[in-house]
């Protein structure tokens, strides 16, 4: 029998030089001087208020000048943009650090310029926030890179967390255990999965119509059940409790990170759990290889041995439980109810983020906690009384979600045989 290739490390080797990113770097110096020099401040200094009580060591605030830092950190930006051109024209490709470094300095620039109101701006008020927010995000990126690695594009994210939604508080109040509603919230993404599988893989509908099926067909089905059922007895069927957060003695009162990441609830902690066993599965297991070969190469993988479609099936199961789970968050975790379309699009979000973190899941979770950084920023300089117009602090998510994708991804390659069915020979 003959010996079955890592696919990953082909791709790895293909160098593709583009502009593209280096362009978008320019823009955004563009928009850094219309943003920091021509609109006013509404005051002189920023202040960033880095403790919480419950701290080991109370940090001071942090005043900075507001002009004097965002014209530094346009000199910065300008300094990177340049150097990233001059690379680009030797026929190399930019290092990651310098992308990343721009990415931090105008972040930086961004926030001091936009805190520079009344109230100081909390920071770890801002890092917690984007936690809670990203974790159905990096839930469904974590289900969309198994998918889209195996080969099945999974356009029914939004689906799964939905249904993951209704059922997890459905059942937690029927109960009253909310461990069970999250059981019903995996099952409940399995059965959506399950759909998209038969019908991609056993009937070889395409893939992306299903999903975008599906997607309407779960949220017309909980729309239908939210208004006939659980809006008239909302006190017997659609009130589970939360789960409360658990600090974790020590670590959760290490300045700035503890209360970011070591006071959450349960489905944050399984989170963490979840995105290092999804990387460490598909990259250094038996199981791993044998996802990204039917997912580059199911030809190939079928003469090994491998049985494509029974690999597709169960991973895509696999796949609609992570999502499920991740959308029993909004009603157990964040909420406290169901809500009708509750989860506003967190599935094409997190869609975004497996393009993003190039179907990666270290790299998918960095850009969920992006995106979820953005949503929460609106709401946290809405509260300081921010000069930012508030009708760009509601489309900022948005707006950084397609800047994330078109400009700065460059030229990306996902798995060869995503969204295509196999047909055995």
């Amino acid at each position: 029998m003959s010996t079955l290739v890592d696919p990953a490390i082909a791709p790895e080797k293909v160098s593709v030089v583009s502009w593209k990113g280096t362009i978008a770097l320019g823009i955004f110096v563009v928009v850094a001087v219309g943003l920091f020099v021509g609109l006013p401040r509404a005051t002189e200094t920023s202040t960033f208020s880095l403790a919480t009580g419950t701290d080991f060591v109370q940090l001071p605030n942090l005043v900075m000048p507001t002009f004097a830092t965002t014209v530094v950190a346009i000199v910065l930006l300008a300094v990177l943009a340049v150097v990233s051109a001059l690379l680009v024209r030797a026929k190399r490709r930019p290092p990651l650090w310098l992308t990343v470094g721009f990415a931090l300095v105008f972040l930086f620039a961004f926030l001091t310029w936009a805190s520079s109101g009344p109230l100081p701006l909390q920071v770890p008020g801002l890092l917690i926030g984007t936690v809670t927010l990203s974790v159905p995000l990096v839930f469904g990126a974590m289900s969309g890179v198994i998918s889209e690695r195996v080969g099945v594009v999974n356009i029914a994210i939004e689906g799964q967390l939905l249904a993951g939604a209704f059922s997890s508080a459905l059942v937690a109040t029927l109960t009253g255990n909310g461990f069970l509603g999250l059981l019903a919230a995996a099952v409940a993404g399995v059965l959506v999965s399950f759909v998209l599988a038969a019908f991609a893989i056993k009937y070889l509908v395409d893939q992306v119509i299903v999903g975008v099926v599906l997607n309407v067909l779960v949220i017309g089905l909980t729309s239908f059940f939210f208004t006939q059922v659980l809006s008239p007895n909302a006190a017997t069927l659609n009130n589970p409790e939360r789960f409360d957060r658990l600090p974790i003695p020590v670590l959760s009162q290490i300045p700035i990170v503890g209360p970011t990441l070591f006071n959450q609830t349960v489905i944050v902690y399984a989170m963490y759990f979840v995105v290092a066993g999804v990387y460490f599965a598909l990259f250094h297991t038996k199981w791993g290889l044998r996802v990204r070969a039917v997912g580059e190469h199911p030809t190939a993988a079928d003469t090994v041995g491998i049985k494509v479609n029974r690999t597709r099936f169960i991973n895509v199961s696999i796949a609609g439980a992570i999502a499920g789970f991740g959308g029993a968050f909004f009603t157990l975790g964040l909420v406290g109810a169901f809500g009708k379309e509750m989860t506003a699009g967190a599935g094409f979000i997190a869609l975004a983020a497996v393009i993003f973190g190039r179907w990666d899941p270290i790299r998918a979770t960095l850009a969920a906690l992006l995106f979820g950084f953005a949503f929460n920023l609106q709401n946290v300089l809405g509260v300081i009384g921010s000069p930012v117009p508030s009708e760009f602090m509601l489309m900022l998510p948005y707006v950084v979600t397609i800047v994330a994708v078109a400009g700065l991804v460059g030229r990306v390659r996902g798995p060869a045989a995503a969204g295509k069915p196999y047909i055995k020979s």
